[in-house]
């Protein structure tokens, strides 16, 4: 008998089984400075300890996607090593800041299953959730992967699709305990834009563009213990290409979008995401945003703005999501625009 793990395939998968995977890990300042040597982010919290302190939050946390990361990269030796792609996220919520010394521990279960209409794939859905040494809820989400089967032949699970919320609601937003933005340091942050200074509908060119290299992405994924074979062995592909991590596009596109959305300081909640296109090395990558709601909180000086990210390949100044014509904007039915890598929902709180 084999002592190695070959990963789960998509008929190894039961609604309702329960996944405790391996292995806890400790966020580290390291981590802090890995991520901001992969990612061009500036964020002033999870950059400065002392304006963290300013806003109530001492220690300082990490940026919110080092957790995302971490407790995603923990569910791949069992729900993604035979991956073909990771597809979409719904109902995250961050339930409080991870600062250094906090370890990570994840657990899924599987919440729904589809086969393909090839017969030699299909469609994992499940909710994961991360908590820290103390037993309490980190995060949690849900998110659907599409997997290989091991056997073609193998018969057809009873389709299950979840239902799944396509908006946090804004009342069930968690909102770090502590948090005050009345004293907010402007200057510090980098830009002077308040909550009141958005409006809904309005769109935010990003300009910046970063180059993906194989080097950084690999770095990156194996820096959040992600095993998924796509991403690191050409023989994975029949392409001979790595798929770059969807996450590396989300950290890269959200740090990017600091221009323009520099107080956009923390992330409360992920309401959907689709990696809409493959990404590989070579691949110029580029950020725009939607403000798509707003909201108000109960924490002083905070509100919460919901905003579409979205990541291309190349930049597109007409800021279009689908089809081919910029009049139908985000609001079009159709096909996503040609170069959109990511559309990203997503709660960030801001100053007041």
């Amino acid at each position: 008998m084999t002592k190695t793990n070959p990963g789960h395939f998509f008929e190894d998968f039961k609604v309702g089984q329960v996944l405790e995977h391996a292995t806890p890990r400790t966020v580290t300042e390291g981590d802090r400075a890995l991520y901001g040597a992969l990612y061009p982010t500036r964020f002033a919290v999870p950059s400065s300890a002392q304006f963290a302190a300013s806003v109530g939050l001492d220690p300082a946390p990490v940026e919110d996607l080092v957790a995302f990361h971490i407790a995603f990269g923990k569910t791949v030796p069992d729900v993604s090593l035979n991956a073909v792609a990771n597809l979409g996220y719904a109902e995250c919520r961050f339930h409080r800041p991870v600062v250094p010394g906090d370890t990570l521990s994840t657990a899924s279960e599987v919440i729904g299953l589809k086969e393909n209409s090839n017969g030699r794939t299909g469609v994992v859905y499940v909710r994961s959730t991360a908590t820290n040494q103390r037993g309490e809820v980190a995060l949690d989400w849900a998110r659907w992967v599409m997997v290989h089967k091991r056997d073609a032949a193998a018969p057809a699970p009873e389709t299950v699709v979840p239902e799944l919320a396509a908006v946090v609601a804004p009342e069930e937003l968690v909102l770090p305990e502590g948090l005050d933005f009345t004293t907010y340091d402007f200057a510090a942050a980098g830009e002077p834009h308040r909550w009141d200074d958005y409006e809904v509908g309005e769109k935010i060119d990003h300009v910046d563009g970063v180059t993906l290299t194989d080097a950084e992405h690999m770095l990156a994924t194996r820096l959040w213990q992600n095993t998924a074979k796509v991403h690191f062995n050409t023989e994975a592909r029949p392409d001979g290409t790595r798929l770059i991590y969807g996450g590396h596009i989300i950290s890269m596109a959200r740090a990017l979008s600091f221009n323009g959305l520099a107080n956009a300081q923390l992330i409360a909640a992920i309401n959907a995401g689709a990696h809409t296109a493959p990404a590989f090395a070579g691949d110029t990558v580029y950020a725009w945003s939607e403000v798509l709601d707003k909201a108000e909180t109960a924490a002083p000086g905070v509100g919460a703005l919901r905003l579409r990210l979205v990541a291309t390949k190349g930049r597109d100044e007409s800021m279009t999501l689908r089809g081919g014509d910029p009049s139908t904007g985000s609001g079009g039915t159709g096909k996503y625009a040609p170069g959109v890598l990511l559309d990203l929902d997503y709660w960030a709180l801001v100053p007041r």
